[in-house]
């Protein structure tokens, strides 16, 4: 039998997350598929946390990564070192997760050389070029070239219909992230003793976990949420606070300024993802500008409090999981307030089915893949 040979690109970490359960299902398939597994390098240490976490090596890495470089530098670096890699590999298609600026170079160095590109979370649009910034751009622009859109719900699906996106070309097959986050929870129950002991200081206060990375967040809403947060940290003294500062320097300088000398409030480096996943398992809730984290937050029945104007996860906000407050200091304090104090409006967001899927989306794609790739690698 002829090897289906798909050049999986990975950029970032959340792109890592989503992707390991990709790779999984090539290895499940092995003398069917041949992975071939490229990082680009945009997040080189923490990308490494997740791929070291589920034992994915490359065969390809760009580090495309430099100091200081623009968006348009980053793209152009990875434009130009994946069109070597594909010119190098010859893939049967090309796979690439989410909305960075690696998948957008992962797209159109597959355009460029004719070779389909599969596109993992397609359909996700807030219809704001602005927010996400630039991730909207990246996503849509994508979209233009995908062959095969891995749509993670049936309102993703519609979204590339209403774009003229062929129905053939379109498939619900859940949400990866799922599949990642069932395989840790099951993982980490065998630890759970190494985290409570690493956590101890925790005692048993409730738990509020912040993350905050996102570029439009950048400058004075970051400062802004910073506010919220330890004005919030103040009035729950017994209630404890923890964020994983990311290793953006814009980042780190106004977190650390304005969160850093707080006895109820604890700051750490980014966190492996095991850890993280044991540490959302174990909050009362959640403060974040993450998407992928408004995926996840609702299978493990827990709020998420947006740090965004719109997301695409829609599909949380309708089912009552999610709520977008901005980076508006009064709306983070109230919403937070509310929700550690008003037992009603808590259970409210705790939904009994997330809208993300079963957990075997990674399956589906691979299964629509074979479909439609392996007789065109038979006749190559």
């Amino acid at each position: 039998m002829t090897l289906l040979r798909p050049l999986l690109v990975l950029g970032t970490r959340p792109e890592a997350i989503k992707m390991a359960p990709i790779v999984a299902a090539c290895r499940a398939r092995e003398g069917e598929i041949e992975p071939l597994i490229c990082f680009t390098g945009q997040h080189d240490e923490m990308l490494r946390q997740v791929t070291d976490y589920f034992e994915i090596e490359p065969d390809f890495d760009l580090k495309v990564m430099s100091p200081g470089q623009t968006l348009a530098q980053l793209t152009s670096k990875c434009l130009l070192a994946l069109d070597e890699t594909i010119a190098t590999v010859r893939p049967d298609c090309v796979v690439a997760q989410g909305d960075t600026t690696s998948v957008l170079a992962a797209s159109l160095a597959a355009f460029y050389r004719r070779v389909p590109f599969v596109h993992v979370e397609a359909g996700l649009r807030t219809r704001d070029l602005s927010a996400p910034w630039p991730e909207e751009f990246n996503r849509r622009v994508a979209g233009v070239s995908t062959a095969l859109h891995c749509a993670p719900t049936s309102h993703a699906a519609e979204n590339l219909r209403l774009e003229g996106v062929p129905a053939h070309q379109i498939r619900v097959t859940g949400n990866t992230v799922i599949d990642a986050l069932m395989v840790t929870l099951s993982r980490e129950r065998m630890n759970d003793a190494r985290w409570q002991i690493k956590y101890d200081w925790l005692t048993e206060r409730d738990l509020v976990l912040v993350t905050v990375h996102r570029r439009e967040n950048h400058g004075g809403p970051l400062a802004g949420i910073c506010g919220a947060i330890a004005d919030l940290a103040a009035e729950f003294p017994n209630t404890a606070f923890l964020l994983p500062v990311h290793l953006n320097p814009q980042v780190q300088e106004i977190v650390r300024r304005r969160l850093g000398e707080i006895d109820n409030l604890q700051l750490t480096p980014p966190l492996a993802y095991p850890e993280f996943v044991w540490l959302m398992q174990r909050s009362k809730l959640i403060v974040s500008d993450s998407g992928g984290i408004q995926e996840e937050a609702p299978s493990l029945r827990r709020p998420v409090i947006a740090l965004r104007e719109a997301t695409e996860r829609c599909e949380a906000v309708d089912a009552g999981a999610v709520v977008c407050v901005g980076s508006s200091p009064e709306q983070i304090r109230k919403t937070v307030r509310q929700l550690l104090t008003d037992a009603d409006a808590y259970q409210a967001m705790q939904i009994d089915r997330s809208p993300f899927g079963d957990g075997h989306a990674a399956e589906h794609i691979l299964e629509w893949m074979v479909e439609s790739f392996h007789m065109q690698a038979a006749a190559a």
